[in-house]
């Protein structure tokens, strides 16, 4: 009787032991899929950033930020490519007013008041800007000067106004 019972354990145990292993080997088999999905998921992300990063540099090309010829000549006449950057943007920007349209826009606006939304210092003498009224919207394309007290005074040189279809 007692061999019996022994045995009839060998084989629960035996059983058990085959349920175990066949129930780990799925759950690893899992993980490894789930594993190489996500490696290859994370080499197209890569891939998409070093795209990504390509295109940024290109288009570093025509800031203030990314030509060093531009930064030299500021620097040379006692300014920073940050600060007059800044001052651009504050002027530009500080001409927005809530029941107006801003004095540097060339268009009235027609749906509210036109406001300068996005600004890029190109160089040490160009910048472009983006207007909308909410409805309409353009670019203006400005020459600028600094004085020899710093004051920048800006020229509007082109602007558009793209049509609604």
């Amino acid at each position: 009787m007692r061999g019996r019972i022994l045995m009839y354990l060998f084989i629960f145990t035996l059983l058990f032991a085959i349920f175990i292993y066949v129930n780990d080997k799925k759950i690893l088999d899992a993980q490894t899929e789930e594993i190489s999905s996500l490696e290859n998921q994370l080499e197209q992300v890569q891939v998409e950033l070093d795209s990504v990063s390509s295109n940024k540099d290109s288009g570093e090309y025509f800031s203030l930020e990314g030509n060093e010829a531009a930064i030299t000549y500021l620097e040379k006449h006692g300014f920073s490519a940050e600060e007059i950057t800044a001052a651009i943007q504050d002027k530009l920007i500080s001409a927005n007013r809530s029941q107006e349209d801003n004095p540097y826009v060339p268009y009235e606006g027609m749906q509210g008041e036109m406001r300068i939304n996005k600004i890029e210092v190109l160089n040490h003498k160009w910048v472009l800007t983006d207007f909308t009224d909410g409805t309409y919207w353009g670019e203006i394309f400005f020459s600028y000067f600094i004085e020899k007290d710093g004051e920048i005074s800006l020229t509007p040189e082109k602007s558009f106004l793209y049509p609604i279809d």
